[in-house]
């Protein structure tokens, strides 16, 4: 009977071989089972700082702060200790030739935050880049449970690495490369010595993995890429990825289009974006309860109704609605006056309210919140007309001689309606939604190792995400680990929608909810 060791069990053998130029399978085995990747993580690690960098979140010469986390990374590491500040074009050089775990973990601490927050952002760029089946724990590629990839997924962020960032490509060819006080050589220096062509890409080896190797190589105008996972040992990894890379080589068109692999896809998740709602939309319905006033707040009034200002119910919205669409309309002659002088009044806020008429009452449209809204409930809005009493014509008591008005005139001082003898309207209630009651919500985007770093993400953000952070407060809090950067003065939602576009965007971002 055959007994298999431990690292054979836990390392099965899986490889593929694409042609780099299309993308195209020439050949798989097992290309689809998860597996331990070990070191080929940092191709992903990298791959991100890349990002970063051409984002404007960091600089090559960005000072990283090394963590305790990464100082406490087992070899192979560069021996960094914690506090110590080094350039991150340094310690990409350290992860991409040397593979050192205290350089790939400092560089995801730093744009993370933390490992765990890494981790997330790692699985989100890996979901965009169309590794499907991938989900990581940390930076560097040690064991984790849970840290899986396969054979596909890895190849397809190696021919992502080739077209994305062709420029920072030739550091996966460096048999050599040296940082201050060091001479680093490649984990894979043997490889790209022997085989013709080979120029990338990236080892990776733990007991659990055992040999990974992606490898890149090209002849002409053919380019392959090949990944091996569970290699028995260095030379026979490197042995059956010469063996790939000649199949790939011998199977692939002479002549073939070189078509670059789709952008990583960082689409908004907002539920309510993406089916094409508006948010915060207001909708008039045709009969509501009148809503309890809250404590502390006058009832709301009511103002007579004249069939010459409101023969149905009005329309109140906030956004752009086709009135077509509305169940009842403003149809009266003052309709822009009205509309003229409530945007006046809301404009400049300093106005004097008439005295208080008596016997009033209003037809009025309710505002119903949407279905987003709902499963997050504000706190009850004010009524429009305790705001606003003087954009709602007043009326004087009726008297016996007078003859009922035929048009409303809308004065500085409220001019007197005497209404004519109509079938009293059904009561609804105006209401209009407060979000300001709600801006107590928050946003942060990460810690950072200066104030003018977090103060320049901060400005960065705000500008790219000028609609849902508009009338947020920026804000840098010094906590014990870094300056963290806030945006504050938002409602729940609002907080909501700028963390699923963040989140969406690869940033960090995380709700700060009142009292926090």
């Amino acid at each position: 009977m055959l007994f298999l060791s431990t690292a054979a069990q836990a390392a099965p053998y899986a490889a593929i071989v694409m042609d780099a130029r299309t993308g195209e399978v020439l050949h798989s085995s097992n290309a689809d089972t998860r597996l331990h990747p070990a070191s080929l993580t940092k191709m992903l690690t990298l791959y991100i700082a890349f990002e970063a960098v051409r984002k404007g979140e960091v600089s090559l010469d960005t000072e990283i702060r090394v963590s305790r986390n990464a100082s406490q990374e087992p070899p192979s590491k560069l021996g960094l200790r914690e506090g110590q500040r080094i350039k991150l074009r340094y310690l990409i050089r350290a992860a991409a030739v040397k593979s050192a775990n205290d350089a790939a973990t400092a560089i995801g601490d730093y744009l993370g935050g933390s490992e765990p927050a890494f981790a997330a952002r790692m699985d989100r760029t890996a979901k965009a880049l169309g590794m499907t089946s991938s989900t990581f724990k940390n930076a560097n590629g040690l064991t984790r449970t849970g840290h899986l990839s396969t054979a596909r997924d890895m190849a397809t962020l190696g021919r992502h690495l080739l077209f994305d960032y062709p420029e920072y490509y030739n550091l996966f060819g460096r048999k050599q490369t040296s940082i201050p006080g060091h001479t680093l050589y490649n984990t894979n220096r043997k490889f790209l010595s022997a085989y013709k062509g080979a120029d990338g890409i990236k080892t990776g080896y733990t007991n659990a993995a055992g040999f990974n190797l992606v490898a890149s190589a090209v002849r002409g105008d053919v380019r392959i890429i090949a990944a091996v996972f569970g290699g028995r040992s260095t030379a026979w990894r490197n042995q059956r990825m010469a063996e790939l890379l000649d199949m790939g080589f011998d199977r692939a068109p002479r002549n073939a289009p070189r078509l670059a692999p789709p952008a990583p896809n960082y689409a908004p998740q907002d539920p309510l974006l993406m089916a094409g709602k508006t948010v915060n939309r207001v909708i008039s319905v045709t009969r509501s309860l009148r809503p309890r006033a809250r404590p502390g707040q006058p009832e709301p009034v009511l103002v007579a109704q004249a069939d010459a200002v409101v023969p149905a119910a009005a329309v109140i919205s906030q956004g752009d609605q086709d009135p077509d669409e509305s169940d009842t309309v403003l149809a009266a002659a003052t309709t822009d006056d009205i509309a003229q002088q409530v945007a006046e009044l809301v404009a400049s806020k300093s106005y004097d309210p008439p005295p208080e008429p008596e016997a009033i009452e209003v037809a009025a449209a309710v505002v119903e919140q949407p279905e987003y809204a709902r499963l997050n409930p504000m706190p009850r809005p004010k009524d429009l007309l305790t705001q606003f009493p003087a954009a709602v014509p007043a009326t004087a008591p009726a008297s016996a001689s007078a003859a009922p008005t035929a048009e409303p005139v809308i004065q500085a001082e409220p001019a007197v309606i005497k209404p004519a003898a109509v079938a009293e309207p059904e009561r609804v209630v105006v209401t209009r939604m407060n979000a300001s009651a709600e801006a107590l919500w928050g946003v942060s985007i990460g810690r950072y190792n200066t104030k003018g770093i977090a103060e320049r993400i901060l400005l960065t953000t705000a500008l790219s995400e000028i609609e849902t952070l508009e009338g947020a407060e920026r804000k840098v809090l010094q906590k014990p680990t870094g300056w963290e950067a806030n945006f504050v003065g938002l409602t729940r939602d609002a907080a909501d929608r700028t963390c699923q576009r963040l989140t969406a965007r690869n940033m960090t971002c995380f709700m700060v909810g009142p009292g926090t």
